[in-house]
């Protein structure tokens, strides 16, 4: 696979329609494309020079470098990987799986650390200090998991079909988004007091409000049901919208640009002001987006 730069800071799509990791430079610009036999699902940043990839299907997640283009490793995950995230803090790999209920970490060269029964399909996580919070999305259950013993300490009630979670650290609260169950498509983003885990207040942002990106002091959401991009105040106060897209999956701030990712219309759209400035055709299926900014 094609080396990418060191020095060169990208947002990737994470195609998985047509297998592939697709780069861009802040313009838009094509800067490399990662075609894939395996039928990858998602993938995660370790570190600055490293990426994971996983398939829900696959027994094996795969570690690539990212300046080499070169396969690392193979890691034993088992089939029905929902989820990577990297700790930076405690540089370890936490995967969720949706067959086995489980969370496992692994250390940053894949070896397994440990691991812990969770709800009915254990899928978004976010961090903060000393935890991970998991939305096991087929219950209505959040756990919150001790990232170091990987020990369940406290466990939240949240909406069936939970997706989608954002920290605001200064006000210690998590936002929770999320599809809604059957004819009853969600329409807020659930936000709750990280102190007690006691719901504080609900933000009205049809429909289906599922990924979220800090801008600044404020955070961008995509609703993926109406193809609605909100940017709105910690407050909830909506600030702009805009009908970007085609079921608009993930959306992310790269430099000085928002990036949203239309599934079905296999478009990256790059906004400034909450104005689209480019929009690019991808592989299909653009599904997850990952940023690396400049090397410090």
């Amino acid at each position: 696979m094609q080396e990418i730069n060191p020095h060169q800071p990208f947002v990737a799509s994470v195609n998985i329609i047509q297998p592939s990791i697709t780069f861009y430079d802040n313009s838009g610009e094509l800067i490399a494309t990662w075609p894939f036999e395996k039928g990858y699902t998602g993938a995660a940043l370790i570190g600055f020079d490293h990426v994971v990839l996983y398939g829900y299907q696959l027994e094996k997640a795969d570690i690539v470098q990212l300046s080499s283009g070169k396969f690392v490793r193979s890691i034993d995950v088992g089939a029905g990987v929902t989820n990577a995230y990297y700790d930076e803090m405690t540089s370890r790999l936490f995967m969720t799986n949706g067959k086995t209920n489980e969370l496992a970490s692994y250390t940053d060269k894949g070896i397994l650390a440990n691991k812990v029964k969770l709800r009915n399909y254990p899928m978004s996580m976010v961090s903060a200090h000393d935890c991970l919070y998991v939305v096991n999305y087929k219950d209505t259950v959040l756990s919150v998991v001790h990232k170091e013993s990987l020990n369940v300490v406290d466990e939240w009630s949240i909406l069936s079909s939970s997706q989608g979670l954002f920290i605001a650290e200064e006000r210690q609260e998590l936002w929770v988004g999320g599809h809604g169950k059957g004819n009853k498509p969600n329409e807020f983003v659930q936000v709750y007091n990280m102190a007690t885990g006691q719901l504080k207040n609900k933000i009205l942002l049809p429909l289906m409000p599922i990924a979220f990106s800090q801008a600044e002091g404020d955070v961008v959401i995509s609703s993926h049901g109406s193809n609605m991009i909100y940017r709105v105040t910690l407050d909830g106060d909506v600030l702009w919208k805009r009908e970007i897209g085609a079921n608009p999956f993930a959306v992310t701030q790269f430099q000085d640009k928002t990036v949203v990712a239309g599934y079905d219309d296999h478009t990256l759209y790059f906004l400034a002001d909450g104005e689209v400035r480019k929009q690019v055709q991808t592989y299909k299926g653009p599904f997850q987006l990952l940023v690396r900014g400049d090397r410090h």
